[in-house]
């Protein structure tokens, strides 16, 4: 007999987080998330003061056949003027029953707050890792994109799901890419600099101060993609914190215009190269050495984020980020690179990334459904 049990507890809270664990134990390409990382972000991420969530387990007599989080995100309903609701989190065995149990009880979860449409998966806003994998399952997932079976598709549309966006993640094999924009660097940063624009890496020494300048772009440089929500300074200072423990400073830069940053271009070594090799995500006693001494193994790169607020767009400043990461990625020797993810109808930015040869090589998807 299978039952929803809310999580409340310490130890419900590790058997959420542990349950993809055991269900992808024999997939190849399944990476398993830190476990430290996932509780703070479960129960100490700036989102949960503002906002609201409720993880579930569904258990077939003592074993736990899927999960998934119910959330209700204040901050997107406000900024987009809607009623919606989300789902995330979602891990399920390959049984109809279980996912309709799981949707089910998110479904009335969200209802109970008077919301009126269910998407995702997100986990928490589409500032988090977000989307269903339904192309690329060849290959495992690079740092902060999602990874899912590919029977999950079939469980979400058999409940009622339409597709609400897809996200796109391209890649690039090796020095595969047009160096066109490479090649010209000198000329465009000239070009930049008599209208002064000026491209540099970021302050690491002075980083909360670039930070607060950061999230005023980002906010603005993303406020018209589908389903945005801007961050507040707690919740990018979180992310920023996290990141600035990984990032390599030749792939973290800005643009300047009379001292004022208009854009930025961050790529982000692929860490989870190193995290597919710690046993369910468990940093002690071995995972921090994997972690530590493997960094510089790592043979690829995701462009995580790029953007350039509006006003400055069609510079080149998008060609000079893009070309100064793809300088570096050839420098220190990379083999791949992932730049994703991106809204398929961004025509002006998938265009741009088409021309330096990107290969559209997973794509995700968000579903909706009215409750």
């Amino acid at each position: 007999m299978k039952k929803v049990v809310p999580v409340r507890s310490k130890k419900g809270l590790g058997a959420f987080i542990d349950f993809p664990h055991d269900l992808y134990a024999n997939d190849v390409n399944y990476v398993p998330e830190l476990f430290i990382a996932q509780r703070d972000l479960l129960t100490k991420h700036p989102f949960l003061k503002h906002n609201t969530l409720q993880c579930f387990l569904v258990y077939d007599g003592d074993k736990i056949t899927g999960r998934i989080a119910a959330i209700q995100n204040n901050a997107h309903n406000e900024f987009n003027k809607k009623t919606d609701g989300f789902f995330g989190f979602f891990d399920c065995i390959n049984d109809q029953e279980t996912a309709n149990l799981l949707f089910d009880t998110a479904k009335e979860w969200l209802k109970e707050r008077k919301l009126n449409t269910i998407i995702g998966p997100v986990n928490f806003s589409t500032n988090e890792p977000c989307g269903l994998l339904i192309k690329g399952f060849d290959s495992p997932p690079t740092l902060m994109m999602t990874y899912n079976a590919e029977y999950y598709v079939k469980l979400i549309d058999n409940y009622g799901f339409s597709k609400n966006i897809d996200l796109i993640a391209w890649h690039w094999d090796g020095q595969n890419y047009d160096d066109k924009s490479v090649r010209l660097l000198d000329s465009l940063q000239e070009r930049l600099k008599r209208s002064n624009v000026t491209i540099r890496k970021v302050n690491l020494k002075d980083f909360k101060n670039e930070a607060a300048k950061l999230r005023e772009v980002y906010n603005k440089a993303w406020d018209q993609n589908s389903g945005f929500v801007p961050m507040n300074d707690d919740e990018f200072d979180y992310v920023a914190k996290d990141l600035k423990l990984i990032l390599d400073p030749d792939f973290a830069l800005v643009a300047e215009h009379e001292g004022q940053i208009v854009a930025f271009g961050l790529a982000l070594p692929n860490y989870n190269e190193i995290f597919k090799t710690i046993k369910r995500g468990r940093l002690l006693p071995t995972g921090i050495f994997k972690l530590l001494l493997n960094k510089r193994k790592i043979s690829s790169i995701r462009i995580y984020a790029l953007g350039v607020i509006d006003g400055y767009r069609k510079m080149g400043i998008e060609a000079v980020l893009y070309g100064t990461i793809i300088r570096e990625y050839k420098r220190k020797g990379f083999l791949h690179a992932e730049a994703g993810w991106t809204l398929e109808n961004n025509d002006m930015v998938n265009r741009a990334i088409e021309a330096i040869k990107g290969d559209p090589y997973k794509t995700y998807r968000i579903y909706e459904k009215a409750i």
